[in-house]
């Protein structure tokens, strides 16, 4: 029997801010589709479809900046859940935890994180601090302000290092020039970074070594995912970039492969996994969150980042490793909606008792 709940899927409007969005300073067309936006978009009516398996009212709504209409729709919808996968607003990033904030004001419940964890998340510096409070490896950084000159003189980091706009997600600006090795390069993407983005770069010691994908689906740590470079020309670093998840005929996207289960022997998997729930706990995650973290040549586990909204859609890494469990599509978001009932059913129980 389905449920009577109403759930409405919330998710940004997609809306290009920046004129070049993967990080190459020449600005390189390759003529690939761009499936940052359009794949999302393409995926609702199939999330749709899932979750009318399990509840009878399922709806979806595109959130822009225009408070009013959203707040009037909301209102008028009154769901019991939101399923929130707003990632920005109108492509600013920063109103990710903005938007959870309203719904907060308005009282209504939601899937996923709560507007603090999404905000320190977002900036990557802060997360950083949040983690080594509790013990967990981060690669050392320091930030350039947009408005001033690199220090470059006192650069705390040896090289190689690796340049990342302080406060975006989903890859934007990260390019194979990210990677630099002398002060030369360094100035050189630093300038392009500030000048196309205008924002606050980060500079972080580069962590050459096997990347992996945690997923955590409550409390549980689902099977690890390797993201493979073994394609990838030897001159070129292995490491994630925005052509490699969105750009489709790139040549990062065609070497950049996941495998999971990772393969990995069972005292490393172990201190990956520890590591991974404790930088969840850490950054106060619930309900789901996908922890992205690097071996150095030691096999010590360095968080890269902590991604309190990751991709869950059908193709996602996230959905890849819950396959692994036994777990379908359908399955993985009805348990997410189910999260979200139980927290609202346990506050009506308060409110009664």
């Amino acid at each position: 029997m389905k449920d009577d709940s109403k759930i409405l899927i919330c998710y940004n409007s997609p809306v290009s801010i920046f004129s070049i969005y993967n990080g190459k300073p020449e600005d390189i067309d390759t003529g690939s589709d761009d499936l940052s936006e359009t794949s999302f978009l393409n995926e609702i009516k199939t999330i749709e479809k899932s979750l009318r398996k399990y509840f009878k009212n399922v709806s979806s709504f595109a959130i822009d900046r225009n408070v009013k209409r959203t707040t009037a729709k909301l209102s008028k919808a009154d769901p019991d859940v939101i399923f929130n996968f707003v990632e920005s607003v109108e492509g600013i990033s920063l109103y990710e935890s903005f938007n959870a904030g309203l719904f907060e004001l308005l009282g209504l419940e939601y899937t996923g994180n709560k507007p603090q964890c999404l905000g320190n998340c977002l900036n990557k510096y802060k997360a950083k601090l949040i983690l080594s409070s509790y013990g967990v490896n981060t690669p050392k950084a320091f930030i350039v302000k947009k408005e001033e000159n690199a220090d470059l003189e006192n650069i705390s980091v040896g090289f190689p290092v690796i340049l990342k706009l302080l406060t975006e997600d989903a890859s934007i600006g990260i390019s194979e020039y990210s990677v630099v090795k002398n002060e030369t390069e360094l100035k050189k993407q630093l300038s392009f970074l500030k000048a196309t983005y205008n924002q606050d770069v980060i500079i972080e010691e580069y962590i050459d070594g096997r990347e992996l994908n945690v997923a955590i689906l409550g409390e549980e740590v689902l099977p690890i995912s390797e993201i493979k470079f073994d394609g990838l020309p030897e001159n070129l670093p292995k490491i994630v970039t925005y052509d490699g998840k969105w750009l489709s005929q790139s040549l990062y996207y065609e070497n950049t492969v996941p495998k999971c289960p990772a393969i990995i022997d069972d005292e490393l998997k172990q201190k990956i996994t520890e590591t991974a729930l404790t930088s969840f706990k850490a950054m106060g995650c619930r309900d789901y969150a996908r922890v992205d973290i690097r071996l150095n040549r030691e096999g010590t586990p360095y968080v890269i980042e902590v991604n309190p909204n990751p991709d869950i859609s059908t193709d996602s890494g996230f959905a890849r490793a819950a396959t692994a469990t036994g777990l379908t599509h359908p399955e993985l978001l009805n348990t997410i909606a189910k999260f979200a009932l139980k927290r609202k059913e346990d506050v009506a129980q308060i409110k009664v008792g």
